[in-house]
């Protein structure tokens, strides 16, 4: 059996002939955090919805493949995507006042992800809502799932957009760039969030990232990126140690570590 979640092979991701990510490999071991860290424009977030198969419209993946679970990715249906997201894969984004339907309340948000992906019924999709609110540390859970987005704080509504991700158990979460909108000491309490669901819940996590100093705190393992390719992966205390590539050199100028 596979040490590896998700193995991604020689990925060629490219918008009118230009390649966005080029013969990217990287492995998420089970119950582990990687980070992929690069600048704006790396490829980096190309890399996370390429394994959710929810690359923007003009977006082609040109070679490569994706393995999650034993399962090719890129060869399943819609059908079968749609099973495995949400219950197999969470993804928390960037931006989740953006993310979240902006009419709908956050419980209703919750409840589609556990009415597409359990077999819970009504009473137990509700109490299961205010659960997940609880555990990501939001205060007054009732009162939490009766709101709508805009009426929660920027840190409040990303624990919301967690508690959505990890509704139906996911085996990975993809968090891309979590905590770039919100202040230092709320970044610290998001990252400090990851680690306990990772192991409450035996989570695999994939962090997004420009930010080696998260790294460095967070990640078991980190894959580099620039200009669409992985020029360097290992161990975090590895890389951080001894970097190799000259990008990498330059970002650990950026921190302290």
């Amino acid at each position: 059996m596979s040490s590896n979640l998700l193995v991604v092979e020689d990925l060629t991701v490219t918008v009118a002939q230009k390649e966005i990510v080029s013969a990217a490999n990287l492995e998420i071991p089970f119950l582990s955090v990687t980070a992929l860290v690069g600048g704006s424009g790396s490829g980096k977030t190309t890399m996370g919805l390429a394994v959710l198969k929810l690359l923007p419209l003009g977006f082609n993946v040109r070679q490569g493949r994706i393995w999650f679970d034993g399962r090719e990715v890129l060869d399943l249906s819609e059908d079968r995507m749609r099973l495995l997201r949400g219950k197999e894969i969470g993804m928390v984004f960037q931006e989740p006042l953006y993310a979240f339907n902006p009419v709908f309340s956050i419980g209703d948000q919750i409840a589609e992800v556990l009415r597409a992906h359990t077999p819970l019924n009504l009473r137990q999709r509700r109490a299961r809502i205010l659960e997940l609110l609880n555990l990501v540390g939001l205060p007054n859970p009732q009162r939490a799932a009766g709101n709508y987005p805009h009426q929660l704080s920027g840190g409040m509504r990303q624990r919301a957009m967690i508690a959505q991700a990890i509704a139906a158990g996911p085996k990975l979460l993809i968090a891309d760039e979590p905590t770039s909108n919100l202040d230092v000491t709320l970044q610290a309490k998001i990252m400090e969030l990851f680690r306990k669901l990772k192991d409450e819940l035996k989570l695999s996590i994939l962090l997004i990232t420009h930010d080696l100093g998260m790294v460095a705190h967070m990640a078991d393992r980190v894959a580099v990126m620039t200009g669409g390719k992985i020029v360097e992966q290992g161990m975090t205390k590895d890389v951080l140690k001894d970097p190799r590539h000259p990008y990498t050199r330059t970002l650990m100028e950026t921190i302290e570590v």
